[in-house]
C-alpha cells in the first residue's frame, strides 16, 4: 500500500511551469511536516521545499536556495493535498520528485513523479 501519491510531473521546456500534487491515499497527514525532495540520475536525493507544521492548520514554508523564488509549496487543507508550484524551470530541475510526510516516529514517502525540463 502506498500512502502518498504524487502527480503532475511531465516534460516541459526551460522557462515553463508545472504543478505537482501530493495526496494521502488512505489516510490524512494533518499535523505532519510535509516536504518535497528530488533525485536526479547519479545524484543523492535532495531537499526542495517543506511545510513545517506550526500547530492547528498553520504551516511555515521553507525552500532550498536552488528553488527559492521559483517554487512555491502550499497545502489545501480541505482536500488534504500538498502542492509544489514550479515556475521558470531549468534543465537542472530535471529529477524524480518525491513527496514526504514526517512527524516523530512516522516518515512516509511517495513513489515519485518524473519532471523533465528540456527543449
Amino acid at each position: 500500500q502506498v500512502d502518498l501519491v504524487e502527480s503532475g510531473g511531465g516534460l516541459v521546456q526551460p522557462g515553463g511551469s508545472l504543478r505537482l500534487s501530493c495526496a494521502g491515499s488512505a489516510r490524512t497527514f494533518s499535523g505532519y511536516n510535509m516536504g518535497w525532495f528530488r533525485q536526479a540520475p547519479g545524484r543523492d536525493r535532495e531537499y526542495v521545499a517543506r511545510l513545517l507544521w506550526a500547530g492547528g492548520i498553520k504551516y511555515l514554508p521553507r525552500y532550498a536556495d536552488s528553488v527559492r523564488g521559483r517554487f512555491t509549496i502550499s497545502r489545501d487543507h480541505a482536500n488534504d493535498v500538498v502542492y509544489l508550484q514550479m515556475n521558470n524551470l531549468k534543465p537542472e530541475d530535471t529529477a524524480i520528485y518525491y513527496c514526504n510526510a514526517y512527524r516523530s516516529g512516522d516518515d512516509v514517502w511517495g513513489q515519485g513523479t518524473q519532471v523533465t525540463v528540456s527543449s
